[in-house]
């Protein structure tokens, strides 16, 4: 018998243990319960029903509003669910979506839990819910769907009583149902031709007609919101003819918008008590959420007590007193928390109680970093605004590497919320710019639109100048710098890579499209006709797109490169991932590449998310650590 060396062996015990003690560390910061959806309250008020994964999967659960403990309604592991309504019959309703396919089914179980009915039964079709797609009565379900022909998704409405289900638009377009009239007579539905381009119908029950309210050629959102409690219009959150989206009421008699709120921000949510004299709304103010409350035509009050960060959701009980809101800040994950307000007219003090506590890893919220927010200036003059996140103890003389991250969408935005990822990189002394370059949402509509038909252009040359931003901090190594995104950001981060290749040590790429021809062809088909103003279009506009596609590029990356992939992913389909890793193996490039086989567009089971973000965590911390000694220097 041979013995082993015992030497080997406490070798390899050494180069374990600081992995083990890694892993710990990580676990500690995405010890998080995650929360997404609506928030829905019970028919008496009492309760809340909210999503969340503390099972390792996004299902329903409920909680008195005066907190204790959480009850489990639905069960489910395969399956995600995405949103959710809470019926006067005491049924929640709800849709969910198996292995993130994205192709939702509605279903219905008791609040209490109990048996699941399936109302939708076609996997290859998308049904959408509204958290307002109930009508007053609670008789009527609203909601669209894509089973008619895939490209379309018109509106239907379900007798619950009958079980009969009926076609109420169907325009060609790609709708969604919102919201009914206090009368039971009207139903609102958006026809979402762009992000920046809305247009809303109204469907008549009692005509059985519907047309559009507002008819226009300009492009602009519209997006109706709480109706006024005589049913002779709604509120809308629009941006005709402003940079950004304010609130403004919608009359059916005079087809007409009157604006009421217009601040020089986002409004992102707005809600009304039934009697229409308490409204609340939340506004966007540099990525931060602040709530506001105005009751009859008093002054308006900003909500304070509540942590910085974004909100998330709004839901406004119909008497007006209690509101549940769902926020999210860079210290503290999102939570749940209901403010009680008091008699409308009474300008009480608001009292906040915060009902869910999902970081479970023991982290105090002073061990984690809040950002600064910094702006640098980009090849046109433009400021583009950004938030660094800055290791703790990193100096001139002790300097750091960072990663730019650059987040999805593109019409969206970096804002204040908890990332599990960042602060796991802080604590291993990595530091984190995410800017918010042209096409991201909350700076007004003419900035957000730059994006347009411009994929992998000017955005591109603001990815260039954050990295000459972040390279010249006098804190940061600047030959230790990563990239990384999903979604378009990981089409960012490979435009990045293969295009402004002397910036990084290593990137990595979730979910990101490498050819921008085959992305156009292969998303959702109800996307399908938007593409062509959105990106371009894969006919006439195929030389340019070649030349805007990571793929075309590809011989000049020399970072190495980690791609994370779902194989259902039905937005940025898995062959996106797969051509760009098949070239920069055949080149012999550094390339490592991870499907997750039960996932589509990013991670939405647990144990997913812990193994991809890992991955990710270890392979920056690996190529950027590594480089240290190499490339130290004394700077001037």
């Amino acid at each position: 018998m041979i013995q082993d060396d015992p030497r080997q062996e406490e070798a390899v015990e050494a180069h374990q243990a600081p992995e083990a003690g890694r892993r710990a560390e990580f676990n500690r910061y995405f010890a998080v319960r995650a929360h997404m959806g609506n928030l829905a309250f019970s028919p008496d008020g009492h309760q809340i029903a909210y999503l969340v994964n503390t099972s390792g999967q996004f299902n329903i659960w409920r909680q008195a509003i005066t907190g204790g403990w959480a009850a489990q309604v639905t069960t489910f592991e395969r399956e995600t669910v995405r949103g959710l309504i809470w019926s006067p019959s005491g049924d929640v309703i709800a849709t969910a979506d198996s292995d993130g396919s994205e192709q939702y089914q509605i279903f219905s179980i008791p609040a209490t839990g109990g048996t699941v009915r399936s109302f939708t039964d076609r996997p290859d079709a998308q049904f959408e819910l509204s958290p307002d797609g109930l009508s007053p009565d609670g008789r009527f379900l609203a909601f669209a769907g894509n089973d008619r022909t895939p490209t379309d998704a018109d509106v239907l409405v379900r007798d619950l009583t009958t079980g009969q289900t009926q076609r109420v638009l169907v325009n060609e377009r790609y709708n969604i149902a919102v919201n009914w009239s206090p009368d039971g007579r009207y139903l609102t539905a958006v026809d979402l031709r762009s992000n920046t381009d809305l247009h809303v119908w109204l469907y008549d029950a009692e005509s059985d007609t519907t047309r559009e309210a507002l008819p226009h050629d300009d492009e602009f959102f519209f997006a109706p919101g709480p109706w006024l409690p005589d049913s002779s219009g709604f509120y809308a959150v629009c941006d005709r003819g402003r940079e950004f989206k304010g609130v403004a009421i919608y009359s059916l008699a005079h087809d007409a918008l009157r604006w009421v709120l217009t601040p020089d921000w986002d409004i992102e949510h707005v809600d009304l008590s039934a009697d229409g004299r308490r409204i609340v709304w939340v506004q966007n103010e540099s990525g931060r959420g602040q709530l506001y409350l105005r009751d009859d035509d008093g002054v308006a009050l900003r909500v304070v007590g509540l942590p910085l960060g974004v909100i998330e959701q709004i839901r406004l009980t119909s008497n007006g007193h209690t509101l549940a809101l769902r926020i999210n800040s860079a210290t503290a994950p999102a939570e749940v928390y209901v403010v009680t307000f008091g008699a409308i007219g009474t300008n009480e003090t608001p009292r906040v109680r915060r009902l869910t506590y999902g970081m479970l890893g023991g982290l105090a919220p002073e061990a984690l970093v809040e950002p600064e927010l910094v702006s640098f200036t980009t090849f046109d003059g433009r400021d583009i605004p950004a938030w660094l996140y800055r290791p703790r103890g990193v100096s001139a003389h002790h300097q750091a590497p960072a990663i730019l991250s650059i987040h999805g969408g593109p019409e969206a935005q970096e804002r204040v919320e908890y990332s599990a990822f960042y602060q796991y990189l802080l604590a291993r002394g990595i530091g984190v710019l995410a800017p918010n370059i042209r096409g991201s949402t909350g700076y007004g509509v003419a900035y957000q639109k730059l994006i347009h038909r411009d994929w992998g252009g000017a955005e591109l040359r603001d990815i260039e100048a954050a990295a000459q931003y972040l390279g010249a901090l006098p804190w940061v190594s600047e030959q230790r710098i990563g990239v990384y995104g999903g979604s378009f950001g990981g089409f960012a981060t490979l435009s990045a890579v293969t295009r402004l290749p002397d910036y990084w040590t290593a990137a990595v790429d979730i979910v990101g499209p490498s050819n921008l021809i085959t992305f156009v062809r292969s998303v959702p088909p109800t996307w399908r006709r938007m593409m062509s103003v959105w990106v371009g279009d894969p006919e006439t506009d195929a030389e340019f797109l070649r030349e805007r596609s990571p793929i075309t590029h590809v011989e000049n990356v020399r970072a190495p490169l980690l791609v994370l992939q779902g194989a259902n992913d039905p937005r940025v389909v898995k062959a996106e991932s797969d051509q760009m890793v098949e070239r920069l193996r055949h080149m012999g490039r550094d390339v490592e590449y991870v499907v997750f086989d039960d996932e589509g567009h990013g991670f939405a089971k647990r144990a997913n998310q812990l193994r991809g973000y890992w991955l990710a965590a270890e392979f920056f911390e690996k190529h950027l650590h590594a480089h240290h000694h190499a490339h130290h220097h004394n700077g001037a």
